[in-house]
Protein backbone atom coordinates (compact mmCIF):
# COMPACT_ATOMS: atom_id res chain seq x y z
CA UNK A 1 0.00 0.00 0.00
CA UNK A 2 1.30 3.47 -0.85
CA UNK A 3 1.43 5.82 2.09
CA UNK A 4 -0.44 9.09 1.81
CA UNK A 5 1.77 12.17 1.57
CA UNK A 6 2.35 13.84 4.92
CA UNK A 7 0.21 16.83 5.78
CA UNK A 8 1.24 20.01 7.54
CA UNK A 9 3.46 19.75 10.58
CA UNK A 10 2.26 21.00 13.88
CA UNK A 11 1.90 24.75 13.60
CA UNK A 12 0.98 24.52 9.89
CA UNK A 13 4.37 24.46 8.15
CA UNK A 14 4.63 21.85 5.39
CA UNK A 15 7.81 19.72 5.20
CA UNK A 16 9.95 20.11 2.05
CA UNK A 17 9.11 17.84 -0.86
CA UNK A 18 5.46 17.31 0.07
CA UNK A 19 2.46 18.09 -2.12
CA UNK A 20 1.50 21.73 -2.50
CA UNK A 21 -0.87 23.15 0.04
CA UNK A 22 -4.51 23.47 -1.01
CA UNK A 23 -7.30 25.82 -0.06
CA UNK A 24 -8.57 23.09 2.25
CA UNK A 25 -5.26 23.20 4.13
CA UNK A 26 -5.49 26.99 4.42
CA UNK A 27 -9.10 26.73 5.65
CA UNK A 28 -8.14 24.14 8.27
CA UNK A 29 -5.20 26.16 9.59
CA UNK A 30 -7.06 29.49 9.66
CA UNK A 31 -10.26 27.99 11.11
CA UNK A 32 -12.57 29.37 8.42
CA UNK A 33 -14.71 27.85 5.69
CA UNK A 34 -13.41 26.86 2.27
CA UNK A 35 -15.70 29.48 0.72
CA UNK A 36 -14.08 32.21 2.84
CA UNK A 37 -10.62 31.17 1.69
CA UNK A 38 -11.81 31.19 -1.92
CA UNK A 39 -13.16 34.71 -1.54
CA UNK A 40 -9.90 35.94 -0.05
CA UNK A 41 -7.55 34.41 -2.64
CA UNK A 42 -9.80 35.59 -5.49
CA UNK A 43 -10.04 39.06 -3.93
CA UNK A 44 -13.83 38.92 -3.74
CA UNK A 45 -15.93 41.08 -1.38
CA UNK A 46 -17.85 39.85 1.66
CA UNK A 47 -14.95 39.02 4.01
CA UNK A 48 -14.02 41.13 7.03
CA UNK A 49 -10.49 42.56 7.29
CA UNK A 50 -9.73 40.37 10.32
CA UNK A 51 -10.69 37.17 8.51
CA UNK A 52 -8.74 38.23 5.42
CA UNK A 53 -5.64 38.72 7.51
CA UNK A 54 -6.11 35.36 9.23
CA UNK A 55 -6.40 33.58 5.89
CA UNK A 56 -3.38 35.38 4.45
CA UNK A 57 -1.25 34.46 7.47
CA UNK A 58 -2.26 30.81 7.13
CA UNK A 59 -1.53 30.86 3.38
CA UNK A 60 1.90 32.35 4.04
CA UNK A 61 2.78 29.72 6.65
CA UNK A 62 1.77 26.94 4.27
CA UNK A 63 3.51 28.51 1.23
CA UNK A 64 0.13 28.29 -0.47
CA UNK A 65 0.17 29.25 -4.17
CA UNK A 66 -3.17 30.11 -5.72
CA UNK A 67 -4.15 27.90 -8.68
CA UNK A 68 -5.16 30.51 -11.24
CA UNK A 69 -6.16 27.95 -13.86
CA UNK A 70 -8.60 26.27 -11.50
CA UNK A 71 -10.17 29.62 -10.70
CA UNK A 72 -10.45 30.47 -14.38
CA UNK A 73 -12.45 27.30 -14.99
CA UNK A 74 -15.02 28.54 -12.49
CA UNK A 75 -15.20 32.07 -13.90
CA UNK A 76 -18.36 32.88 -15.82
CA UNK A 77 -16.45 34.76 -18.54
CA UNK A 78 -14.01 31.84 -19.02
CA UNK A 79 -11.03 34.20 -19.30
CA UNK A 80 -7.58 32.89 -18.45
CA UNK A 81 -5.83 36.18 -17.77
CA UNK A 82 -3.29 35.50 -20.54
CA UNK A 83 -2.70 36.74 -24.09
CA UNK A 84 -0.24 35.45 -26.68
CA UNK A 85 2.24 37.57 -28.66
CA UNK A 86 3.97 36.01 -31.67
CA UNK A 87 6.64 38.39 -32.94
CA UNK A 88 9.42 37.83 -35.45
CA UNK A 89 12.30 38.10 -32.97
CA UNK A 90 11.78 39.15 -29.38
CA UNK A 91 15.55 39.72 -29.15
CA UNK A 92 15.39 42.45 -31.81
CA UNK A 93 15.17 45.96 -30.37
CA UNK A 94 12.01 46.80 -32.35
CA UNK A 95 10.12 43.68 -31.26
CA UNK A 96 11.41 44.03 -27.69
CA UNK A 97 10.18 47.62 -27.38
CA UNK A 98 6.83 46.68 -28.91
CA UNK A 99 6.46 43.74 -26.52
CA UNK A 100 7.29 45.88 -23.49
CA UNK A 101 4.58 48.39 -24.41
CA UNK A 102 2.08 45.54 -24.85
CA UNK A 103 3.07 44.15 -21.45
CA UNK A 104 2.46 47.54 -19.83
CA UNK A 105 -1.08 47.66 -21.23
CA UNK A 106 -1.70 44.03 -20.27
CA UNK A 107 -0.59 44.66 -16.72
CA UNK A 108 -3.28 47.31 -16.36
CA UNK A 109 -5.77 44.53 -17.15
CA UNK A 110 -4.16 41.99 -14.78
CA UNK A 111 -3.15 39.86 -17.76
CA UNK A 112 0.10 38.01 -18.48
CA UNK A 113 1.73 37.94 -21.92
CA UNK A 114 3.08 34.69 -23.39
CA UNK A 115 5.58 35.69 -26.09
CA UNK A 116 7.54 33.74 -28.72
CA UNK A 117 9.69 34.41 -31.79
CA UNK A 118 8.66 33.27 -35.28
CA UNK A 119 11.92 33.91 -37.19
CA UNK A 120 9.97 34.27 -40.46
CA UNK A 121 8.97 30.57 -40.32
CA UNK A 122 5.34 30.01 -41.41
CA UNK A 123 5.11 26.50 -39.90
CA UNK A 124 6.38 27.82 -36.59
CA UNK A 125 3.72 30.53 -36.62
CA UNK A 126 0.90 28.06 -37.20
CA UNK A 127 2.25 25.65 -34.57
CA UNK A 128 2.67 28.31 -31.89
CA UNK A 129 -0.70 29.89 -32.67
CA UNK A 130 -2.42 26.52 -32.32
CA UNK A 131 -0.64 25.94 -29.02
CA UNK A 132 -1.74 29.29 -27.60
CA UNK A 133 -5.33 28.74 -28.74
CA UNK A 134 -5.28 25.32 -27.06
CA UNK A 135 -4.20 27.06 -23.84
CA UNK A 136 -7.29 29.25 -24.12
CA UNK A 137 -5.50 32.60 -24.23
CA UNK A 138 -7.88 35.55 -24.12
CA UNK A 139 -6.40 37.06 -27.29
CA UNK A 140 -3.56 36.89 -29.80
CA UNK A 141 -1.10 39.42 -31.21
CA UNK A 142 0.68 38.21 -34.36
CA UNK A 143 3.46 39.66 -36.51
CA UNK A 144 2.80 37.13 -39.27
CA UNK A 145 5.34 35.04 -41.14
CA UNK A 146 2.64 33.32 -43.21
CA UNK A 147 1.38 34.74 -46.50
CA UNK A 148 -2.24 34.09 -45.46
CA UNK A 149 -3.72 33.79 -42.01
CA UNK A 150 -7.00 32.04 -42.84
CA UNK A 151 -5.85 29.12 -40.70
CA UNK A 152 -7.22 31.32 -37.88
CA UNK A 153 -10.63 31.81 -39.54
CA UNK A 154 -12.41 29.41 -37.20
CA UNK A 155 -10.95 31.05 -34.08
CA UNK A 156 -11.90 34.50 -35.35
CA UNK A 157 -15.46 33.36 -36.10
CA UNK A 158 -15.59 31.88 -32.60
CA UNK A 159 -14.78 35.29 -31.14
CA UNK A 160 -11.08 35.04 -30.34
CA UNK A 161 -9.64 38.59 -30.40
CA UNK A 162 -6.65 38.76 -32.77
CA UNK A 163 -4.62 41.86 -33.61
CA UNK A 164 -1.99 41.78 -36.34
CA UNK A 165 1.01 44.03 -35.93
CA UNK A 166 3.65 45.36 -38.35
CA UNK A 167 1.98 43.51 -41.26
CA UNK A 168 -1.61 43.55 -42.46
CA UNK A 169 -3.56 40.27 -42.41
CA UNK A 170 -4.44 38.35 -45.57
CA UNK A 171 -7.25 35.83 -45.90
CA UNK A 172 -9.06 37.05 -42.77
CA UNK A 173 -10.62 40.27 -41.56
CA UNK A 174 -9.04 41.40 -38.30
CA UNK A 175 -7.59 44.41 -36.50
CA UNK A 176 -4.08 45.54 -37.41
CA UNK A 177 -1.54 48.18 -36.41
CA UNK A 178 1.12 48.93 -39.03
CA UNK A 179 3.51 51.66 -40.14
CA UNK A 180 3.48 53.33 -43.55
CA UNK A 181 6.59 51.51 -44.75
CA UNK A 182 6.46 52.91 -48.26
CA UNK A 183 6.53 56.41 -46.80
CA UNK A 184 9.52 55.39 -44.70
CA UNK A 185 11.40 54.25 -47.79
CA UNK A 186 10.57 57.55 -49.50
CA UNK A 187 11.73 59.56 -46.49
CA UNK A 188 15.11 57.86 -46.52
CA UNK A 189 15.60 58.23 -50.29
CA UNK A 190 14.49 61.86 -50.44
CA UNK A 191 16.78 62.74 -47.55
CA UNK A 192 19.81 61.37 -49.40
CA UNK A 193 18.79 62.74 -52.79
CA UNK A 194 18.38 66.26 -51.39
CA UNK A 195 22.00 66.12 -50.29
CA UNK A 196 23.14 65.41 -53.83
CA UNK A 197 23.59 61.66 -53.76
CA UNK A 198 23.06 59.94 -57.13
CA UNK A 199 24.77 56.59 -56.55
CA UNK A 200 22.81 54.85 -53.83
CA UNK A 201 22.71 51.32 -52.42
CA UNK A 202 19.59 49.76 -50.94
CA UNK A 203 19.87 46.83 -48.50
CA UNK A 204 16.69 44.78 -48.08
CA UNK A 205 15.39 41.93 -45.99
CA UNK A 206 13.52 39.10 -47.75
CA UNK A 207 11.53 40.74 -50.54
CA UNK A 208 8.70 38.30 -49.77
CA UNK A 209 8.16 40.14 -46.47
CA UNK A 210 5.40 42.73 -46.76
CA UNK A 211 7.27 45.44 -44.85
CA UNK A 212 10.54 44.95 -46.75
CA UNK A 213 8.88 45.12 -50.16
CA UNK A 214 6.98 48.29 -49.29
CA UNK A 215 10.11 50.04 -48.02
CA UNK A 216 11.84 49.02 -51.23
CA UNK A 217 8.93 50.29 -53.35
CA UNK A 218 8.90 53.65 -51.56
CA UNK A 219 12.65 54.04 -51.96
CA UNK A 220 12.48 53.19 -55.68
CA UNK A 221 9.60 55.59 -56.23
CA UNK A 222 11.52 58.52 -54.75
CA UNK A 223 14.71 57.74 -56.69
CA UNK A 224 12.78 57.47 -59.97
CA UNK A 225 11.82 61.14 -59.74
CA UNK A 226 15.45 62.35 -59.90
CA UNK A 227 17.27 62.28 -63.23
CA UNK A 228 20.58 60.45 -63.17
CA UNK A 229 20.01 58.72 -59.85
CA UNK A 230 21.00 55.05 -59.72
CA UNK A 231 20.33 52.36 -57.15
CA UNK A 232 22.20 49.13 -56.52
CA UNK A 233 20.03 46.68 -54.58
CA UNK A 234 21.08 43.88 -52.30
CA UNK A 235 18.10 41.84 -51.15
CA UNK A 236 17.21 38.83 -49.00
CA UNK A 237 19.65 39.82 -46.25
CA UNK A 238 18.74 38.33 -42.87
CA UNK A 239 21.60 39.29 -40.55
CA UNK A 240 24.01 42.10 -39.74
CA UNK A 241 26.87 39.90 -40.94
CA UNK A 242 25.19 39.43 -44.33
CA UNK A 243 24.71 43.18 -44.72
CA UNK A 244 28.33 43.80 -43.73
CA UNK A 245 29.56 41.38 -46.41
CA UNK A 246 27.41 42.99 -49.09
CA UNK A 247 28.57 46.51 -48.29
CA UNK A 248 32.20 45.41 -48.32
CA UNK A 249 31.53 43.87 -51.74
CA UNK A 250 30.07 47.10 -53.08
CA UNK A 251 33.43 48.82 -52.64
CA UNK A 252 35.65 45.88 -53.64
CA UNK A 253 35.93 46.76 -57.33
CA UNK A 254 36.34 50.51 -57.53
CA UNK A 255 33.86 53.29 -56.84
CA UNK A 256 31.00 52.24 -54.66
CA UNK A 257 27.82 54.14 -53.76
CA UNK A 258 28.03 57.51 -52.05
CA UNK A 259 25.08 56.62 -49.82
CA UNK A 260 23.54 53.47 -48.31
CA UNK A 261 19.99 52.91 -47.10
CA UNK A 262 19.59 49.92 -44.77
CA UNK A 263 16.04 48.56 -44.71
CA UNK A 264 16.18 47.16 -41.16
CA UNK A 265 18.10 47.92 -37.96
CA UNK A 266 20.35 44.84 -38.13
CA UNK A 267 21.36 45.74 -41.68
CA UNK A 268 22.24 49.25 -40.54
CA UNK A 269 24.54 47.72 -37.92
CA UNK A 270 26.24 45.57 -40.56
CA UNK A 271 26.57 48.49 -42.97
CA UNK A 272 28.08 50.71 -40.25
CA UNK A 273 30.64 48.03 -39.43
CA UNK A 274 31.62 47.68 -43.09
CA UNK A 275 32.02 51.42 -43.61
CA UNK A 276 34.11 51.73 -40.46
CA UNK A 277 36.42 48.89 -41.52
CA UNK A 278 36.90 50.61 -44.90
CA UNK A 279 37.54 54.00 -43.31
CA UNK A 280 34.44 55.41 -45.00
CA UNK A 281 32.21 56.21 -42.02
CA UNK A 282 32.59 59.96 -42.61
CA UNK A 283 32.63 59.79 -46.41
CA UNK A 284 29.64 57.57 -47.28
CA UNK A 285 26.17 58.53 -46.03
CA UNK A 286 24.13 55.93 -44.19
CA UNK A 287 20.45 55.92 -43.26
CA UNK A 288 18.78 53.02 -41.46
CA UNK A 289 15.17 51.96 -41.05
CA UNK A 290 14.28 51.33 -37.37
CA UNK A 291 16.06 52.87 -34.45
CA UNK A 292 17.99 50.86 -31.88
CA UNK A 293 19.78 51.50 -28.57
CA UNK A 294 23.13 53.30 -28.84
CA UNK A 295 22.55 54.28 -32.49
CA UNK A 296 23.18 57.87 -31.43
CA UNK A 297 26.58 56.90 -29.97
CA UNK A 298 28.05 55.67 -33.25
CA UNK A 299 30.57 57.92 -34.99
CA UNK A 300 28.85 59.59 -36.70
CA UNK A 301 25.48 59.07 -35.05
CA UNK A 302 23.15 56.98 -37.17
CA UNK A 303 20.38 58.79 -39.04
CA UNK A 304 17.26 56.60 -39.04
CA UNK A 305 13.71 56.36 -40.24
CA UNK A 306 12.08 55.61 -36.91
CA UNK A 307 8.84 53.77 -36.26
CA UNK A 308 7.59 54.33 -32.74
CA UNK A 309 7.61 50.78 -31.36
CA UNK A 310 6.26 51.85 -27.98
CA UNK A 311 3.27 53.58 -29.55
CA UNK A 312 2.66 50.60 -31.85
CA UNK A 313 2.63 48.24 -28.84
CA UNK A 314 0.29 50.52 -26.92
CA UNK A 315 -2.14 50.74 -29.85
CA UNK A 316 -2.06 46.96 -30.24
CA UNK A 317 -2.81 46.51 -26.54
CA UNK A 318 -5.64 49.03 -26.64
CA UNK A 319 -7.31 47.30 -29.58
CA UNK A 320 -6.80 43.83 -28.11
CA UNK A 321 -8.36 44.60 -24.75
CA UNK A 322 -11.26 46.47 -26.31
CA UNK A 323 -12.05 43.23 -28.16
CA UNK A 324 -11.55 41.10 -25.05
CA UNK A 325 -13.99 43.34 -23.19
CA UNK A 326 -16.67 42.83 -25.82
CA UNK A 327 -16.16 45.36 -28.61
CA UNK A 328 -17.76 43.71 -31.67
CA UNK A 329 -17.31 46.55 -34.16
CA UNK A 330 -15.82 46.11 -37.65
CA UNK A 331 -12.06 45.43 -37.97
CA UNK A 332 -9.83 48.47 -37.57
CA UNK A 333 -6.63 49.14 -39.46
CA UNK A 334 -4.38 51.70 -37.83
CA UNK A 335 -1.48 53.00 -39.95
CA UNK A 336 1.13 55.16 -38.22
CA UNK A 337 3.62 57.43 -39.96
CA UNK A 338 7.37 56.99 -39.43
CA UNK A 339 9.69 59.94 -38.81
CA UNK A 340 13.22 60.78 -39.91
CA UNK A 341 15.77 61.35 -37.13
CA UNK A 342 18.93 63.16 -38.25
CA UNK A 343 22.10 62.29 -36.32
CA UNK A 344 24.93 62.86 -38.77
CA UNK A 345 25.47 59.74 -40.86
CA UNK A 346 22.68 60.58 -43.29
CA UNK A 347 23.78 64.19 -43.74
CA UNK A 348 27.21 63.41 -45.21
CA UNK A 349 27.44 64.91 -48.73
CA UNK A 350 28.74 62.91 -51.69
CA UNK A 351 32.53 62.70 -51.61
CA UNK A 352 32.80 63.15 -55.37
Amino acid sequence: MTAAPPGPRAGGVRPPGTARATMKDVAALSGVSLKTVSRVVNDEPGVSPDLRERVRRAASRLDYSHNVQASNLRRSDRRTGTVGALLQDVGNSFSAALLRALEDVSREHATAVLAASLDEEPDRERELARGLVARRVDGLVIMPATERQDYLAHELRSGLPVVFVDREPHGVEADSVTVDNALGGELGARHLLRRGHRRLAFLSDLVSIQTAERRRAGFRRAVSTVAGAEVVERTDLRTAAAAEREVLGLFASGDGPTAVFAGRNEMAVGAARALRSLGLSHRVALVGFDDFPLADLLDPGLTVVRQDAARIGSEVGRLLFQRIQGDAGPPRRIVLEPTLVERGSGEIPPSD
